[in-house]
């Protein structure tokens, strides 16, 4: 040591030698390592939901469970399995009556629009990136492997410090088992899904493509030609439903990448308006198109098929399927009037302008006229469709890109019917009628009607009035059978369609009813069909006497009765006035048949106890609202007891004679 370290005071001297004598094995440890991030430890896909802030919006309001507040969150969704996870979607399990305000790279799987409420859950589809590769194939590249999906919107009732989170996330792409989510701390929830060993496909993991889908219909969205500014897209709209139906069909979706419709064959918009691009980003980049002949630029436009007159149009027609006033007829019915079809050019806008940058429009939505509600899924890609070769060659030519949207026929909360149903039988003179505000009621009933108030039994004349007309008959009936009024007098059915089953005859060995289909609605139906399904009875149909009619076996069941007008009763004509219009009521439209039954492979049913009656009733595919009763046999009863006591007391004077 030199003499400067000589003088140190002993403490020091002391802590230096601690210091050099513990030096050599803190530089042989190594520091340790941060916590592996989850993610890495999933050998499936990763999910994680992470809400990253919020704030109160205004106004203040003084119940705390409707008071809003800003959310934001990021779902994860990353692949760390062995194959390829193709058209990826996610369930988030929203509690808290959640508004989705914006959602990045996903759109909602269901077809609806964003914005738009979400407080029940919902699914997540991606777009525009729709599948996630592995890290095998991408060496480990996360912009290939994984999604984020920025979240804004609005919720109702959680206050901070207390977080939104939502009951549960988990995969819902099929072939996949995601046990509960996990929390990690009070902002994040996290769940591994992995390959359900169980699951069945017959899909192979190095297809290009994933199969096409069935469903209740099913659209087909094909580029059959493609340029670097715009393509020519066919859209194909088919029925597969047995039941199902569209009536002036109306197709809509949402572009995505600033598209716009130059011209249509087969269909049009329902709006024929430039506007949004001449004075949008459009009319600025393609200074020199004519946008007068543009059809349309709505970034939700809707489509509507045209008449039968346009199908050989140069012009506008010569698609196949196309030009039937909307019109797509279940496939039981007549398989070459379940499709309809048409063309579209749509031009693109920058980055998207080569020939292969193709992308389909998302939240595809159908409806029509007295047609069941359908949801659509997103576009999935699938192999190109094929086309014959219009030269007559033998050929088919095959689409630039194809991509499938099905659809399914839902019953949405609360949905009101369009049709409905009225039971009366040869053994009682009273017709249960169609129930109050079967298919909704009117805005202000306070002083006119009740909408609580069970309908009254109606004398069988009263089914060709309508309702309208039809309070004194029932008030006067009620008088006669003795039958209590209400006050007021409950609203009528308010439905378009009505149907009467009435129970015709009953005997040893078969049976019978009389169907008859009333249209209270100004608007004909062409090709209409009705269908009945009897639980314990239908196996029992015969034949009908005026309608086409025939069993329609449905998920593997044989109760169901199929019946349609025949050639020349297939069109059932719209409401009119009466003979004089100033004081007898308007007349529906009405058809009729009379259908047999045998009692041989149903025995033991019990007609008037409920087998005689349906349990559902479709019109053109809307199921109709039922009677919660059914005729009593009461009236039955007492008249054969009247007749017996009759019989023995002429008997009885017989015998005193």
């Amino acid at each position: 040591m030199d003499s400067g370290s000589r003088n140190w005071p002993p403490i020091m001297a002391l802590n230096l030698l601690i210091i050099l004598a513990i030096l050599p094995f803190s530089l042989a440890q190594p520091t340790a390592a941060a916590p592996a991030p989850a993610s890495d430890s999933c050998n499936g896909v990763f999910l994680s939901y992470a809400y990253t802030t919020g704030a109160q919006l205004p106004p203040e309001v003084k119940d705390p469970k409707q008071q809003p507040y800003k959310f934001e969150s990021v779902l994860t969704v990353l692949n760390n399995g062995f194959d390829d996870l193709k058209s990826w979607r996610v369930f988030v399990g929203f509690t808290n009556n959640e508004y989705l305000v914006s959602a990045s790279n996903a759109v909602l799987a269901d077809g609806t629009s964003i914005p738009g409420g979400v407080g029940n859950g919902t699914v997540f589809a991606g777009y525009p990136m729709t599948d996630l590769k592995t890290a095998v194939k991408t060496a480990g590249d996360l912009a290939q492997m994984q999604v984020q999906v920025k979240l804004i919107g609005t919720q109702f009732g959680v206050a901070p410090p207390k977080v939104p989170m939502p009951s549960n996330i988990t995969l819902a792409n099929d072939g996949f088992v995601c046990p509960a989510a996990a929390m990690q701390g009070t902002h994040e929830m996290q769940v591994c899904c992995t390959v359900d060993a169980n699951f069945r496909t017959n899909i192979t993991v190095d297809e290009e493509f994933l199969p096409r889908q069935k469903g209740d219909l099913t659209i087909m969205y094909d580029v059959i030609s493609t340029r670097a500014t715009d393509y020519t897209a066919q859209v194909t709209i088919a029925n597969h439903n047995s039941l199902g139906r569209l009536d002036n069909w109306k197709l809509s979706w949402d572009w995505m990448e600033d598209e716009f419709i130059f011209s249509t064959k087969g269909a049009y918009p329902s709006v024929v308006d430039s506007s949004d691009c001449i004075f949008g980003k459009q009319g600025t980049f393609y200074e020199n198109l004519d946008f007068s002949t543009v059809l349309n630029c709505e970034r939700r436009p809707t489509i509507i098929d045209l008449p039968p007159t346009k199908a050989n149009d140069t012009l506008l027609g010569l698609v196949p399927y196309c030009c039937r006033n909307g019109t797509i007829l279940p496939p039981t019915m007549d398989a070459s009037k379940s499709v309809s079809s048409f063309q579209m050019q749509v031009f693109k806008m920058p980055p998207n302008l080569n020939r292969s940058q193709l992308s389909p429009p998302q939240n595809w939505g159908i409806k029509g006229t007295l047609n069941p509600d359908y949801k659509c899924g997103p576009p999935v890609r699938v192999s190109p469709s094929q086309f014959p070769d219009r030269s007559g060659l033998p050929v088919n030519i095959s689409a630039v890109a194809s991509w499938q949207v099905v659809c399914n026929i839902t019953q949405p909360k609360g949905a009101i019917p369009s049709c409905c149903v009225s039971f009366s039988a040869f053994y009682n003179e009273s017709v249960v009628p169609c129930n109050t505000c079967a298919c909704g009621c009117p805005s202000n009933t306070a002083r006119t009607c009740s909408t609580t108030a069970p309908a009254m039994l109606l004398p069988p004349k009263s089914l060709l009035v309508p309702f309208d007309n039809r309070t004194v008959k029932a008030k006067s009936w009620a008088d006669i059978k003795h039958l209590p009024v209400p006050n007021p007098t409950p609203c009528g059915d308010n439905c378009g369609i009505s149907i009467n089953w009435h129970l015709y005859t009953d005997y040893s060995r078969g049976w019978s009813a009389r169907v008859t289909v009333f249209n209270w609605d100004e608007t004909a139906f062409v090709d209409w069909f009705a269908a009945v399904q009897l639980d314990k009875a239908g196996p029992g149909f015969e034949k009908a006497y005026s309608f086409n009619a025939s069993h329609l076996e449905i998920n593997g069941v044989n109760n169901t009765v199929f019946m349609q007008g025949p050639k020349g009763l297939n069109y059932l004509v719209a409401e009119t006035d009466g003979a004089n219009p100033k004081k007898d009521p308007r007349v529906p439209g009405k058809q009729q048949s009379v259908l047999s039954f045998t009692k041989k492979i149903t025995p033991g049913i019990n007609l008037v106890g409920g087998d005689g009656f349906p349990t559902k009733v479709y019109f053109n595919g809307e199921e109709c609202s039922l009677p919660t009763a059914y005729p009593s046999s009461g009236y039955r009863k007492s008249t054969s007891l009247i007749f017996s006591v009759l019989v023995m007391v002429v008997a009885f004077m017989v015998m005193q004679q």
